[in-house]
């Protein structure tokens, strides 16, 4: 009878807690896991920027000044025939979030000092948009040097007759000087990803036209998508027509769709909205090849919906991180899944896959950095640490295939790894800056409160209003 009333008296202790020597060591264990994974991720961090610094250092030694490094070669190259500074501006902003102080003011004092844009060249508004502008507005952000937002309200102003044709979408070129244009034929996606910058630029300055310029492109693009919801590869600016209707969410059209769904979210704006709504709906509905073993997005005709290609590459990578940030997480994680099946193939993505036969139609890497912002963008999402380790394979294949003695190299082909003799800005924008952000502490930059432009420039809403809220499906 003693024994039993002992029995009864230990069940009461442990029910009660008294006794949890198990759970407390369980703990301990967590936390210990907890801390080898934040270490491991504050080494590949460390790593990411160890070589962002050996590619910035060979641009320093071989191409100061120029827009770019041959890294082959070791020899500058600039786009037009005089420097607007291309890897300088988009590179300031990396190197500030990666806490890279001396380059950083090293940097941002070339840029004040010797950047100009009274020049007499033709230049391609969407380029010069994405990684100038854009570069200029992050950098004045983060530093809060008035000079730099002076320099980006000046190309603004000058990139503005581009927008002067019978439809009110932009010329391709337009000359900085003379405000010549050229180039009626152009595409959805550049002219539909210019609101961010020119938008921030409008509410920075407190000038409108730089938001109205940009928000009637896009309206105009919008309001010739065919009956079923999809636009076209190119049109031309001059009669509204559209020149090639294959539509996809690839090259040509891709960061269109993107700025939609990014300018509602930044601005409030509800037309944005209400267009991202009317277009994810045709792209999941005559895009999407969804199947149980995988989700890609191939070409289909504009007015039909009838498929014209199952291709999906580089460019399309970027797709899982709009999904994503959507909200639309289900499908986001499985074209991330498919994407990283691309990179699997060869070590390294192509620039084009036929997802249908798994064969490589165009074998090169142009340093591309998409699917590593999709990773990015999944993981602050999600909190899923496999996205971590996606990019930590991505990040060693990277280095293997791409290194050089005075940067990184872009890829003739993936199959062979043979090297060309290119090393564009946005390798130092985008690819350095998501794999670093996708290991670093989330105190570097807080995602929730920056909006990326479609060359990875965060963006803050310092202006008044507050955004929409991001709304999140379950993964």
């Amino acid at each position: 009878m003693r024994n039993r009333a002992v029995a009864i008296l230990l069940l009461l202790v442990v029910l009660a807690g008294g006794a949890s020597p198990a759970p407390r060591a369980t703990q301990r264990r967590g936390r210990s896991q907890e801390q080898l994974r934040v270490a491991e991720q504050a080494r590949v961090a460390e790593q990411v920027r160890a070589e962002f610094l050996h590619a910035w250092r060979g641009y320093e030694r071989y191409a100061w000044g120029h827009d770019a490094l041959r890294p082959l070669s070791k020899a500058p190259h600039d786009w037009y025939k005089e420097s607007l500074l291309m890897t300088p501006v988009d590179a300031l902003d990396t190197m500030i979030l990666m806490g890279l102080k001396e380059e950083a003011e090293k940097t941002k004092q070339l840029i004040v000092e010797r950047l100009s844009f009274d020049k007499d060249v033709s230049v391609k508004n969407f380029e010069v948009t994405i990684r100038l502008l854009g570069g200029l507005l992050s950098g004045y952000q983060l530093t809060g040097d008035r000079r730099l937002l002076a320099l980006a309200e000046d190309l603004g102003t000058r990139l503005l007759p581009a927008f002067e044709s019978p439809t009110g979408i932009p010329y391709m070129y337009v000359n900085l000087k003379t405000g010549a244009v050229r180039q009626p034929v152009t595409n959805p996606a550049e002219a539909g990803t210019l609101l961010i910058e020119f938008g921030t630029l409008s509410k920075l300055t407190g000038k409108p036209v730089f938001y109205q310029k940009a928000k009637r492109s896009l309206v105009e693009v919008y309001k010739r998508r065919s009956a079923i919801g999809l636009v076209g590869q190119r049109i031309n600016v001059e009669t509204g027509e559209w020149t090639n209707r294959n539509s996809s969410i690839s090259a040509e059209i891709d960061s269109y769709y993107e700025y939609l769904l990014k300018c509602w979210l930044l601005f409030g704006d509800e037309d944005c909205r209400r267009m991202w709504r009317t277009h994810i709906r045709a792209i999941n509905q005559h895009l999407a090849d969804d199947t149980p073993a995988a989700l890609w997005y191939g070409h289909a005709d504009m007015d039909t919906g009838r498929r014209a290609a199952t291709t999906y590459g580089a460019l399309d990578a970027f797709f899982p991180a709009v999904l994503a940030l959507s909200g639309d997480l289900r499908r986001a994680r499985r074209l991330q899944d498919s994407s990283f099946k691309m990179w699997q193939l060869h070590g390294v993505e192509p620039e084009e896959l036929d997802y249908r036969t798994m064969q490589v139609k165009d074998a090169g890497y142009a340093l591309r950095p998409e699917i590593v912002e999709s990773a990015y963008y999944l993981h602050r999402l999600t909190g899923d640490p496999k996205y971590l380790r996606m990019g930590e394979t991505m990040f060693a294949d990277f280095v293997k295939a791409c290194r050089t003695e005075a940067g990184y190299a872009s890829l003739k082909s993936v199959v062979t790894k043979e090297k060309a003799d290119v090393m564009e800005s946005f390798v130092l924008a985008e690819t350095f800056k998501y794999f670093y952000l996708l290991h670093a502490s989330p105190r570097v930059l807080n995602f929730r409160q920056v909006v990326f432009n479609t060359e990875a420039h965060p963006i803050r809403k310092t202006w008044m209003n507050t955004p929409p809220k991001r709304k999140r499906r379950q993964a």
